[in-house]
């Protein structure tokens, strides 16, 4: 029998859905859609995952763990704390800004108990100091990488988890069944696939390239006069 390579089990630590960051308690602008009727079943969540990922997140959280990696390659901790400052402000809506801020922080201190010996523990002097500003994909590069996970299972990992996570909470919002969420989930596997391949591609300056209607939603959030999340 063949042993799982040794970064499998931390990564699906860090990946799980029940982990204790706080990111069931955000949409990152699905709520908005719910609101004005775009998103109403589980096809029309699915069309917005499909784009949040391929469209946001990959050219955000997934760069920012390429770039993260290809820093820690170099021994530039510098250069990670500079992606951490540029991602938040190349973040403009301010609820994802903030969103981003405490999941990083909640993520790099559980990841301290996956990771021991980990820049984790750097990234959260970091973070104390107001150097940094926190992001979950900084956080999740710097345990990747300590565990030795491959760039490309890296990003994938990472993309997979909002896709679990926005997906259960799609599930209670809606609301669509648990057997539709997995559904959803299970078309999503091509989708993080390719979003994986586009993120090996992009430079520096693609970084938080995003479209403006998921910007503009996520900025609607904040004045919907009822809410069920914090983003």
């Amino acid at each position: 029998m063949t042993a799982a390579p040794s970064y499998l089990l931390p990564l699906l630590q860090l990946s799980d859905s029940a982990l204790p960051t706080g990111a069931f308690s955000h949409s990152f602008g699905m709520e908005a859609y719910l609101a004005d009727g775009t998103i109403v079943d589980e096809a029309s969540f699915a069309a917005w995952l499909r784009a949040y990922v391929s469209r946001q997140l990959a050219y955000a959280d997934g760069a920012a763990i390429r770039f993260g990696y290809e820093a820690l390659h170099l021994g530039d901790l510098d250069g990670v704390w500079r992606l951490d400052r540029l991602l938040a402000a190349l973040t403009l809506p301010e609820q994802v800004r903030a969103a981003a801020a405490t999941i990083g922080r909640r993520t790099a201190e559980v990841g301290t108990v996956v990771a021991p010996e980990s820049f984790l523990v750097d990234y959260l002097v970091e973070l104390d100091a107001g150097r940094c500003h926190g992001h979950p994909a900084v956080a999740f590069a710097l345990l990747a990488h300590a565990v030795d996970a491959p760039v490309t299972t890296a990003i994938e990992a990472h993309l997979f988890a909002a896709v679990t996570s926005l997906t259960q909470n799609a599930v209670r919002a809606i609301p669509i069944g648990q057997t539709a969420g997995q559904r959803v989930q299970r078309g999503m596997h091509d989708v993080v696939a390719d979003a994986v391949a586009t993120v090996m591609t992009l430079t520096e300056d693609d970084l938080g390239a995003t479209p403006p209607g998921l910007e503009i939603a996520q900025m609607r959030h904040r004045r919907q006069r009822a809410r069920m999340f914090m983003s």
